[in-house]
């Protein structure tokens, strides 16, 4: 592997064998599809996809928690398969929702600890504790009990301690999984800031939140099924769809069988129906502008009042609509039902 690469994976595979149907007979889900991906260092690199995506699958096979099945994964130079122990050292994670440390313990008894599992000195230690507590705000919580914080201080205490290594790659599964919008707002600040102080160090970011993935990475891979279906910077992905002309519409509330008729209008790339108190709103990516026009028309064929009309510039959403076929909206709650 290349000396400027934090991560690389080769024809990456993960099958699991699970039992079900006639006399329990053994099936294959596949989680992981000849996946292949390259990091440079320094890098934050967002890994954007649905739930059940392949997107945690990746990471514990990247952090040598599981093996692949097929092919071949490096993590700052060392095979995860055979040079788990040389990769440990040089890494850390942290997955949203977790609950991670010793509730009986205070925020910097949970973090001082867990500074020792990787040998850095006390008084280190206690520096970088007091530091990144400040950071994050939460230094005024520093003698709480972590059984006492809520789930968004307990969450700045698990990105302290992910980041409190100093790690050469860092994998963040969901961070803001669970937090509320000023949490997550935070988090995204300091991971922001970390990532430009830090010199050659490296984050592998995983989300389902097309925000995220727009403001924080310089480059994104969209997953979905196990497969990566577009690796590119978030401007480069979204000048994808520069030929398209894209259009969000604010109706007066409609009948949930109307939406099917806009489907059928020709060149109608895709349709999404949103209903909201006392309007709904229409997005539409269009084959080109002049489409408009039929749009228009057909509301006004079925008395329905139009509020107002945006066109907009693509967004990531957008690209992962192109790609898939279906917003991640849609997927989710199809791998729901």
């Amino acid at each position: 592997m290349p000396d400027d690469h934090a991560i690389q994976t080769q024809a990456l595979n993960r099958i699991y064998k699970i039992r079900g149907g006639k006399k329990n007979e053994p099936k294959e889900l596949i989680a992981l599809r000849d996946v292949h991906i390259e990091v440079p260092r320094g890098e934050l690199f967002g890994l954007l996809g649905p739930n059940g995506a392949g997107k945690t699958t990746l990471i514990k096979i990247l952090t040598t928690l599981l093996a692949p099945s097929s092919g071949r994964a490096l993590v700052a130079g060392f095979d995860v398969t055979t040079q788990a122990y040389e990769i440990r050292p040089r890494i850390n994670m942290v997955s949203g929702g977790e609950s991670s440390g010793y509730g009986l313990l205070t925020v910097r008894e949970n973090l001082w600890m867990f500074s020792q599992f990787y040998g850095i000195p006390s008084k280190e230690a206690n520096r970088r504790i007091k530091e990144l507590l400040r950071v994050v705000g939460l230094d005024d919580r520093m003698n709480t009990k972590s059984s006492e914080l809520s789930t968004g201080l307990r969450q700045k205490m698990n990105i302290v301690r992910g980041f409190m290594t100093n790690p050469e790659v860092l994998f963040l599964d969901e961070p803001t999984l669970g937090l509320d919008v000023g949490a997550a707002r935070d988090v995204r600040g300091f991971i922001q800031n970390w990532v430009k102080q830090q010199s050659g160090h490296t984050i592998l970011l995983t989300t389902h939140h097309m925000i995220e993935a727009d403001e924080l990475c310089d480059r994104v891979a969209i997953i979905n099924q196990g497969r990566i279906l577009a690796c590119d910077s978030p401007s480069s992905l979204k000048r994808m769809l520069q030929r398209e002309a894209i259009f969000r519409l604010r109706v007066d509330s409609i009948n949930s069988a109307e939406p099917n008729n806009f489907e059928k209008i020709g060149g109608v790339r895709h349709f999404t129906y949103r209903p909201g108190e006392g309007h709904a709103t229409l997005e539409f990516i269009l084959e080109e502008e002049d489409v408009l026009t039929e749009v228009v028309n057909q509301l006004a064929s079925h008395n329905i009042h139009l509020q107002s009309l945006e066109k907009r510039e693509p967004s990531l959403e957008d690209v992962f609509i192109q790609l898939v076929g279906r917003s991640m909206e849609e997927v989710e709650r199809e791998g729901t039902s």
